[in-house]
């Protein structure tokens, strides 16, 4: 496993580009500076058919909820394709259990080509949240996970085992907010109190803006 830490100068942009090349099985991440890659990634390569949009993480809300992570990738991402890809939904509709039993069967012999990933003030990633038993787990693909900071809902988050199966895991991180998170993540050694210093994938490619790498 190697971590290739890369500060640039529009990270958004950098992540477009290879969430554009993994072309496979795609996991996405919630957020703002996100949601820009995914606009960006939508102009590079409109069309995304043959490729499958998975979720690190989703809040257990409605689909349309302005909370959900499924609803900021249609409206930034897949909306503005001119082909599709298969989108697997977590079914938040169900409730958090059966919702995270059924995304780990459906995620049965998936290894994913690219999962997109960020790191909270806290050091969480994904929904894996600071001393969350999640981070121990080595059998299931999906489970919930209590809300650890705002906004407190229930979550389905995947587990480290599918993350470290991952082909290339991709942090997109900036901000100056999120120097010491970042520290700390990618800096010094593993620990359950910064659930990102644990989670990497086959290759870990950690894209930073200057601000947010100030502390490395």
């Amino acid at each position: 496993m190697t971590l290739d830490l890369r500060v640039v100068d529009d990270p958004a942009h950098a992540a477009a580009e290879l969430l554009v090349q993994a072309a496979g099985h795609v996991a996405l991440a919630g957020g703002s500076t996100p949601a820009s890659a995914y606009r960006l990634a939508a102009g590079l390569r409109p069309d995304w058919s043959g490729a499958h949009v998975w979720f690190g993480d989703e809040r257990v809300v409605p689909s349309d909820d302005e909370r959900s992570n499924y609803r900021l990738a249609r409206e930034s991402l897949l909306d503005r394709l001119s082909a599709a890809p298969a989108v697997h939904r977590v079914q938040t509709e169900l409730g958090g259990e059966v919702a995270a039993a059924g995304y780990g069967d459906e995620l049965a012999g998936v290894t994913l080509d690219l999962a997109l990933l960020g790191v909270g003030h806290d050091g969480h990633t994904a929904s894996l949240f600071p001393d969350a038993p999640a981070l121990g787990e080595l059998e299931r693909r999906a489970v919930t996970a209590e809300p650890g900071l705002e906004p407190f809902v229930e979550r389905v988050t995947l587990t480290p085992p599918v993350f470290a199966a991952a082909r290339l895991v991709v942090y997109l991180v900036t901000g100056e907010s999120k120097a010491e998170a970042v520290r700390r993540a990618f800096g010094d050694e593993p620990t359950p109190e910064i659930p990102a210093s644990m989670i990497r994938g086959v290759e870990t490619i950690a894209l930073l803006d200057a601000p947010a790498a100030a502390r490395l």
